[in-house]
C-alpha cells in the first residue's frame, strides 16, 4: 500500500484513507461524484460498493459524494477521480491528497421512509431533512424518494407550513428598512408567460420596492430566471442584489444565487427530472423565497387551463386556500388572482406565430 493510501490517525478525518485527487472534467451538474477503481485498496478495505455515499475531505472542506467504480487504466489504485461539482466544492486547485471515509448515518432518511408509509412529518423532521438536503448529504435517489413521498402522500397544512419554515431558515434571510416590500409570482406552466420582468419594472418605476427572486424552470422549458438571464445577469449575490434594489427599486434574480431558500433549487432540479410539482412543495417553494426575501405584500397569479399547471377551477380554489393559509402563518399579506390559462400569454409571441 502506498503512503497516500495509509490510514489517517488524527484530525477531523480520523479513520479515513488518503487518495490523490484527480480532476476528470466530468460535468455531473450539481451532484458530487467520486470515481475509484473497483480493485482499489480503499474500496476493498472499507467495503465501498458502487453508488455508496462517501465523505471526501480537503482541509476544512468536506462533502458527501456518490461513488462510481471504474475499471481499466483511467485511474491508478491510489487515485480518486472527481466530477466538476465535487472538485469545486472541495476547493481544489491542483491534484492533491483528499481523505476518504464513511459518512455519518443519515437519520433524517428514516423520517422520509416514515412519510412513504403514511406518517406525517413534524417541524423537527422537516428541519432535519432540509438541513441534510442543503448540506449536500442527500443523493439524487434520496431527493427523489422525498419528493415522491410528498407527492404520493400530499403534505397537509401543518406539514406545508413546517416545510416552508424549514426552507426559509436553512438559508439567508433579508430585511429592508422600508415598507412595503412588494412581490409578484406566477405558478407558471404557460408558453409566453414572461410578465414578471414587466411587472417588476412598472412597480419599481411607480416607487414600490420589489426585490424579485425567481426560480429556474421546473416543468416548462424556461422559468422566469432563465428568461431574464437572456437580458441581464441573474446570478447576483446578496450585496449585489441590495445595490441594485437601492439604486433601481427592484430586481429579478435567481433565488439559488443569493442563497434564499437554498433547498428549493436542489429540490426543483430533481422535480424537473421527475416532472413532479406537488401542491405542498409548490407552496413551500414559492412562499419560502418570499419570506426569506423580506416581502410583506405579495400578488400570486394562478393561470387555470387544460394545459396549465393548474388544470381546473377546483384545483385553483384548493391551491389558493393553501397558499393563503401558509402566507398568513408568516404574516405575509397576499392577494391571489386566478387568470385565463387556456392559451399562451400575450399577442403574436407563440412559436406557431413566429414560424409564420
Amino acid at each position: 500500500m502506498t503512503q497516500e493510501g495509509q490510514k489517517l490517525a488524527s484530525g477531523s478525518a480520523a479513520g479515513a484513507y488518503r487518495l490523490r485527487a484527480r480532476r476528470l472534467g466530468i460535468d455531473s451538474q450539481y451532484e458530487a461524484i467520486v470515481y475509484m477503481r473497483a480493485d482499489c485498496h480503499v474500496c476493498r478495505a472499507e467495503g465501498f460498493a458502487a453508488h455508496n455515499r462517501v465523505r471526501l475531505t480537503n482541509g476544512d472542506r468536506s462533502i458527501i459524494a456518490t461513488l462510481h467504480h471504474v475499471t481499466g487504466a483511467l485511474l491508478l489504485e491510489d487515485e480518486a477521480g472527481l466530477s466538476e461539482s465535487a472538485w469545486h466544492r472541495l476547493g481544489l486547485h491542483a491534484d492533491g491528497l483528499i481523505a476518504v471515509n464513511h459518512p455519518e448515518p443519515l437519520e433524517s432518511l428514516g423520517k422520509v421512509r416514515g412519510k412513504v408509509y403514511g406518517r406525517p412529518l413534524d417541524q423537527a423532521d422537516l428541519d432535519a431533512i432540509v438541513t441534510d438536503v442543503v448540506g449536500g448529504r442527500y443523493s439524487d435517489i434520496h431527493l427523489s424518494s422525498f419528493i415522491t413521498a410528498c407527492a404520493a402522500r400530499p403534505l397537509d397544512l401543518a406539514e406545508t407550513i413546517a416545510l416552508t419554515r424549514a426552507m426559509t431558515q436553512a438559508g439567508d434571510q433579508l430585511s429592508w428598512p422600508m415598507r412595503p416590500i412588494a412581490d409578484k409570482h406566477c405558478v407558471g406552466g404557460l408558453p409566453g408567460n414572461r410578465t414578471t420582468p414587466i411587472v417588476v419594472a412598472i412597480a419599481a418605476a411607480c416607487g414600490l420596492v420589489m426585490p424579485k427572486t425567481s426560480s429556474r424552470a421546473i416543468t416548462s422549458p424556461a422559468g422566469t430566471a432563465d428568461a431574464m438571464e437572456t437580458l441581464a445577469p441573474v446570478d447576483l449575490d446578496i450585496p449585489a442584489m441590495r445595490r441594485v434594489v437601492e439604486r433601481e427599486g427592484g430586481c429579478v434574480v435567481w433565488g439559488g444565487a443569493v442563497r434564499l431558500s437554498p433547498a428549493d433549487d436542489t429540490l426543483i432540479r430533481v422535480e424537473r427530472a421527475l416532472d413532479l410539482d406537488s401542491e405542498g412543495q409548490l407552496v413551500a417553494s414559492v412562499l419560502s423565497k418570499k419570506v426569506a426575501a423580506g416581502s410583506t405584500h405579495l400578488v400570486l397569479d394562478l393561470p387555470v387551463g387544460p394545459t396549465a399547471k393548474v388544470r381546473s377551477d377546483t384545483a385553483a380554489a384548493a391551491l389558493s386556500q393553501s397558499l393563503a393559509a401558509v402566507a398568513r402563518a408568516f404574516g405575509l399579506e397576499t392577494r391571489i388572482v386566478t387568470t385565463d390559462g387556456s392559451q399562451p400569454v400575450g399577442r403574436r409571441v407563440t412559436p406557431h406565430l413566429r414560424c409564420r
